[in-house]
């Protein structure tokens, strides 16, 4: 029986071969790649439901959202206090209450009052007294009685006397006496110690700090009343956005208590930043009239900015997943890879692109999710 030809060889080759008969021979070919899970083909079925196109521009406005709250118009707002020092002996108006300018609020009994319209009336009588002294000069100095230095002494007396009156007077109505007052102080002669504590304006008492009994003075403040048909909405914007508004701006505030929203402007924008929070103020003014905006409720500003040309893709064309956002764009005829992106907050139904996307790029526009559920499927299988 003749050998195989593999077998009549030499000794040492002999042995290599006998080792390598019978063994299955090796592929070196290089495996096929494995398919990419986030790639989905645009088939027949897909076609009916989603719709493509190409990555562009448009203007957008950007918005800023700030925390404020309503607050008081400053410039109808007054700190009634007393004009004299004194005793409160009636208080006529309570918070809430609605005044008209002029009412009285609360009577005093002062007796600092009563010593200034003594003083007047002294200092009146005196200035009456050196009137009628002036007249008999002057008909003395005429009959060649006295000289001109005893006249000149007594209307010199006149003068001062006349300016400590005026002095009086002007004490009188820095106490509140008005002019109706000091005519019947002239009229009647008594003397009145009791004193209004009358409302500067008209509006609500929204505070009241005295009490029946208690001892004031001028430089307390024993009622704030406001006019609150008109209110402000304040605002802190951080300096890094000071540049995104300014005096005349739209913006909309939200009210979460009404869940109501206003459209408003911006009437200030503060010159100076807080070196405190880094921020600088701005305001807004809302009617009021119907009384549903209360001081110190909470509020958010949306403020737009001016539009400016910014890459955008619609709202449709985005997919959420694991808190980050993705879109299908096209790597190849008919076949689409979900890549992630960087958006901005949605406006006017589309998204401004941060990074991610290129213009002109082809995307899935509208049926993202069915795109999706079609690359889970495969990736499943």
């Amino acid at each position: 029986m003749s050998l195989p030809a593999c077998l009549r060889l030499p000794s040492l080759a002999l042995l290599l071969v006998l080792a390598s008969c019978g063994k299955p021979e090796v592929s070196t070919a290089p495996a096929a790649a494995a398919p990419d899970p986030n790639t989905v083909l645009l088939g027949e079925n897909l076609q009916k439901i989603v719709r493509t196109g190409l990555v562009g521009s448009a203007d957008v406005s950007d918005s800023l959202r700030v925390a404020g709250q309503v607050g008081l118009d400053e410039n109808h707002v007054a700190k009634i206090g007393a004009t004299v020092t004194g005793r409160v002996i009636d208080v006529k108006a309570t918070v809430g209450q609605q005044v008209r300018s002029g009412q009285t609020l609360a009577v005093l009994n002062s007796t600092e009052l009563g010593a200034a319209q003594l003083a007047y009336k002294k200092a009146r009588a005196q200035a009456q007294l050196n009137e009628r002294n002036v007249e008999r000069a002057r008909q003395l100095f005429a009959a060649d009685v006295i000289g001109s230095a005893e006249l000149q002494r007594r209307e010199s007396e006149l003068d001062v006397a006349r300016a400590e009156q005026q002095a009086a007077a002007d004490q009188l109505r820095v106490l509140g006496v008005s002019l109706d007052d000091m005519q019947a102080l002239h009229a009647q002669g008594s003397i009145n110690s009791i004193s209004p504590v009358v409302a500067t304006i008209s509006g609500t008492v929204i505070e009241r700090k005295v009490t029946q009994g208690q001892v004031v003075q001028p430089s307390d403040a024993l009622f704030s009343i406001a006019d609150l048909s008109r209110v402000w909405v304040v605002a802190e914007v951080p300096e890094q956005q000071a540049a995104k508004v300014r005096v005349g701006q739209s913006v909309e505030i939200e009210i979460p208590a009404l869940a109501a929203r206003r459209i408003a402007k911006l009437n200030y924008v503060a010159d100076t930043v807080d070196p405190q929070t880094r921020t600088i103020t701005v305001r807004s003014e809302l009617d009021n009239r119907d009384r549903s905006l209360k001081p110190a409720m909470l509020a958010t500003f949306l403020i737009e900015s001016g539009p400016v040309a910014q890459l955008v893709v619609p709202v449709g064309a985005v997919v959420r997943e694991n808190d980050a956002d993705y879109v299908f764009v096209e790597v190849s005829a008919g076949r689409f890879k979900l890549l992630e992106t960087k958006l901005a907050a949605a406006r006017g139904g589309m998204r401004p692109v941060v990074s991610g996307l290129q213009n002109g790029q082809k995307i899935v526009v509208e049926g993202a999710f069915h795109m999706n559920n079609e690359r889970k499927r495969k990736e499943l299988e």
